[in-house]
């Protein structure tokens, strides 16, 4: 075992018990890449499922200046103030090439952080988005198990991390600024459609009025979406994280959602799909990652790279050549 890792009992008590630091570690022996590693947090993770689960998964994502950690740290205070126990984690793809903000975000969340009732934990960089959102999870089920029970998955990312996010949550809330008519032709389509509710944030002082117009044409705009299987209809909120006015509406939003997915049965409908889904995304990182390991692909990539960047042969033929040798299909390269 790595130096410095506790053994199998000590993780899943430590987590059990709501130790925040073997909370922490648990999670990074989650996002190690050494096989080692891999092995005892395949047997945590195993030891903290009957535990996990219990808790409410919201995905808060909005465009860039928006104020997502301003309004994560409000709304956190809240709901913590009303019992809760809340973890903050975030999904960010490209933390590799950027090193994200969410680094940034733990500071600027420094009330909350400080807080025992809740927890931060920045996203760990991957090379792949599966690989960045399969850790999320795991960090996701290990606060759940160590007693918390609002989840804040924060999307830092762009682009593919809000389908990444809404795929692990039960809601999913899209946050906006006033100016709904430049705001609307600057988002797309699909992040509407996926979206719980639309909240425009920053809704305070001289903006008060843009956002009360701003709620009408995004309301407006909505009608123009088809209607969701489940049945609800996203709302549109205002708030301002600064003054703390509207979170607790959409707090109460959020549990009337929970109350009428658990009557109509989406709720945990939602949840199996997404352990399926989950299921599915673990196996093509898993390949991937042992695909590019493997000694005899890295061997032939050295020799076929060179003619693939002159153009020189068929990228989908060496794919499969490549795909036929990690298989077994194809003993020997000539």
């Amino acid at each position: 075992m790595t130096k410095n890792r506790l053994s199998l009992t000590e993780y899943v008590k430590g987590v059990l018990d709501g130790d925040r630091m073997i909370l922490s570690r648990a999670i990074t022996l989650v996002e190690s890449s050494l096989p080692s590693d891999q092995l005892i947090a395949e047997k945590v993770m195993e030891g903290i499922l009957p535990y996990s689960g219990k808790s409410i998964r919201i995905g808060v994502t909005g465009v860039p200046g928006v104020g997502k950690s301003t309004f994560i740290e409000s709304f956190g205070k809240i709901l913590v103030e009303k019992g809760h126990k809340v973890a903050v984690l975030a999904v960010d793809p490209s933390s590799q090439q950027s090193h994200g903000s969410i680094l940034g975000d733990k500071t600027r969340m420094e009330n909350l952080a400080s807080d025992k009732r809740a927890y931060i934990r920045p996203s760990p960089a991957g090379s792949t988005l599966g690989g960045v959102s399969a850790r999320t999870r795991e960090g996701m089920l290990l606060c759940e198990a160590a007693g918390f029970d609002v989840i804040l998955i924060e999307t830092v990312g762009v682009g593919q991390s809000e389908i990444a996010v809404k795929g692990m949550v039960d809601f999913f809330l899209l946050l906006m600024l006033a100016g709904a008519g430049d705001e609307l032709q600057g988002i797309k389509k699909g992040i509407i459609e996926i979206s719980d509710a639309m909240v425009i944030n920053k809704a305070d002082g001289s903006n008060q009025e843009a956002a009360k117009n701003a709620r009408r044409e995004y309301a407006n705009a909505l009608h123009l979406f088809p209607a969701k299987e489940n049945g609800w209809i996203p709302p549109v909120k205002t708030c301002s994280s600064i003054y703390q006015t509207g979170l607790e509406e959409i707090w109460e939003m959020v549990v009337t959602y929970k109350q009428k997915m658990l009557v109509n049965g989406y709720w945990e409908d939602n949840r199996s799909r997404q352990r399926i889904s989950w299921l599915h995304e673990n196996i093509r990182y898993l390949f991937e990652q042992r695909f590019f390991q493997n000694e005899k692909i890295k061997n032939r990539m050295d020799q076929i790279l060179p003619e693939i960047r002159l153009g020189k042969l068929s990228v989908m033929a060496k794919a499969k050549e490549l795909v036929d040798i990690f298989t077994g299909q194809i003993k020997d390269i000539e």
